[in-house]
């Protein structure tokens, strides 16, 4: 069996590590604590390379790492890495965005009650100065303030819903949602950003770019109330820092927590000088529980970029991410995972490759269709694919691609079907995310069904008659194959179609003798 090379340049968490050695189809390379030049020579048979911020991935390691076909930032940040360098030699580049989410929701609400209650000038005070003063540290209550949050994404609306368990009054502003995600959740809406410099405390939780560089600045304060709360545990710069340090001695800003500069380290920063700051070394990720998520994640992703199945968090996508709501987002690796599943079961020449899409996920068909297509050709071109030449490699095998926008009439509030025309006939997939980015497929072919797009399935469509069950699960338990879950679907023509997911492989021979059941119609195994 050939193995795909992963390289693990930095230092990431033993479960991550784990994951890796353990992964059969894998070849861990862990080149942590290797020279940085050393690490060339290594970097140049890797497929994909997990980094963190030791490594630099720039034109000499691009150079060097000629059969590089994606690679990991273990983590938010991405600015060491040479997006525009990994573009154009076809390399998709990828970050961890939402494992460290927990821990900088948390970090926020640390720095929030810090801000009103002076916990660090308070213990300071007791602990290195040893006074007892208890009248210096009257502070104030979270309980009925005013709350704006900047940014309703997976951090912004978690803060949102702890400030309600709180009782503070939400209000949140996010041109790219849609006004429900907060609504629906008990939170306030608003399309006028004077609205959130109205409020008691502001708290932000965007990307950094052009649009968000210096968001708060001189202006912006100078119209908020006086003795406003400002937190910052996102990125550096969304607070114009000359603006911050300006107000926060005038007083105007009564505190403000910050956890991320506009450079670091900061230990010369002027706001270190000030009395009505709580300050933090970037914390953002610093728990013990995100850094193993960001490693699982991290070993996790470069696995399915290996193997073709997906890209999660690509930074160099062939759409602009800025301009696509937050909702769209999860549907692009649903749209992926599911063209590849459909191209595994199909086992045929592809001839077409359509992509539908219902509700407002209807706006984005045509950018989905990338994905679909990367998805599809992984399993059937034997080529290097990825998000760059996908379209240009099925125009080439005479591939037809199309899209189309369906009415939403299915029931759900989004949903993406990709259908798959080959020589043997018509397949097609669907499916939905639901609540906390959830990915289901929801239909196969004529099945309705609810299944989760990840691991080893088998995939058998069956006449509906007693007693199938039990000889499907007779012969994977001879095959010693443990079933852990298995999802069963009736449709017409008395037909019924199980998707049974399991822990091990299934040779050939497994789906062999499933094929060969009296009541069997066909069986496929696939992997995501």
């Amino acid at each position: 069996m050939s193995k795909y090379t992963i390289v693990v340049c930095d230092h990431i968490h033993d479960a991550g590590l784990n994951i890796l050695q353990n992964t059969e189809d894998i070849n861990y390379v862990y080149a942590a604590d290797i020279d940085k030049v050393k690490l060339l020579d290594i970097i140049k048979d890797a497929d994909v390379a997990i980094t963190r911020s030791s490594t630099d991935v720039d034109e000499k390691f691009l150079n060097a790492a000629t059969n590089l076909k994606a690679i990991i930032r273990a983590g938010v940040g991405y600015d060491n890495v040479d997006i525009d360098g990994c573009s154009k030699r076809g390399i998709i580049a990828m970050n961890v965005p939402t494992a460290n989410t927990i821990a900088a929701v948390e970090l926020t609400m640390a720095h929030m009650l810090s801000c009103l209650r002076k916990f660090p000038y308070a213990h300071n005070q007791l602990k290195q100065d040893r006074v007892w003063k208890r009248e210096d540290w009257y502070g104030n209550e979270l309980y009925g303030k005013k709350l704006g949050v900047i940014g309703f994404g997976n951090i912004g609306h978690r803060v949102a819903l702890r400030a309600k368990a709180f009782e503070m009054d939400v209000i949140t502003y996010d041109p790219y949602i849609s006004s429900t995600k907060a609504t629906d959740l008990g939170i306030k809406y608003t399309t006028n950003f004077e609205d959130i410099l109205a409020c008691d405390i502001i708290t932000i939780h965007t990307p950094k770019n052009k649009e968000t560089i210096d968001m708060i600045s001189f202006d912006e304060i100078k119209k908020m109330k006086d003795g406003v709360v400002l937190i910052n545990c996102a990125r550096g710069g969304l607070y114009n820092e000359e603006a911050l340090v300006e107000n926060l001695k005038s007083g105007k800003i009564a505190m403000a927590g910050i956890d991320v500069f506009k450079k670091e380290p900061a230990t010369d920063h002027p706001i270190l000088d000030l009395p009505n700051v709580t300050v933090t070394a970037h914390l953002g990720a610093n728990t013990k529980e995100s850094q193993r998520e960001i490693s699982i994640q991290s070993a996790n992703n470069a696995i399915e970029s290996a193997r073709g199945i997906s890209y999660p968090n690509a930074l160099n996508l062939p759409i602009d991410e800025s301009k696509i709501p937050a909702f769209v987002k999860p549907y692009i690796e649903l749209t992926q995972k599911m063209a590849f599943l459909l191209a595994q079961i199909s086992k045929s020449q592809i001839r077409a490759i359509e992509v539908s899409a219902e509700g407002e996920l209807g706006e984005f068909v045509d950018s989905l269709q990338t994905f679909a297509s990367v998805g599809v050709l992984s399993v059937s071109s034997g080529l290097s694919v990825n998000y760059v030449n996908a379209n240009f490699i099925a125009n080439e095998k005479g591939i037809e691609l199309s899209t189309k926008t369906m009415t939403n009439n299915s029931g759900y509030k989004n949903r993406v079907t990709i259908k798959i025309t080959t020589a043997n006939g018509v397949k097609s997939i669907s499916g939905t995310v639901f609540e906390d980015n959830i990915q289901r497929v929801v239909k196969l072919d004529d099945f309705v069904l609810d299944v989760e797009p990840k691991g080893k399935m088998i995939i058998m469509k069956n006449k509906d008659i007693p007693g199938v069950v039990g000889q499907v699960g007779s012969i994977l338990a001879k095959n010693n194959i443990n079933i852990s879950d298995f999802r069963l679907s009736r449709g017409k023509n008395d037909h019924a179609l199980a998707v049974i997911l399991i822990d091990e492989k299934a040779s050939s021979k497994v789906i062999e003798d499933l094929d060969n059941l009296e009541a069997s119609l066909a069986v496929a195994y696939a992997e995501i």
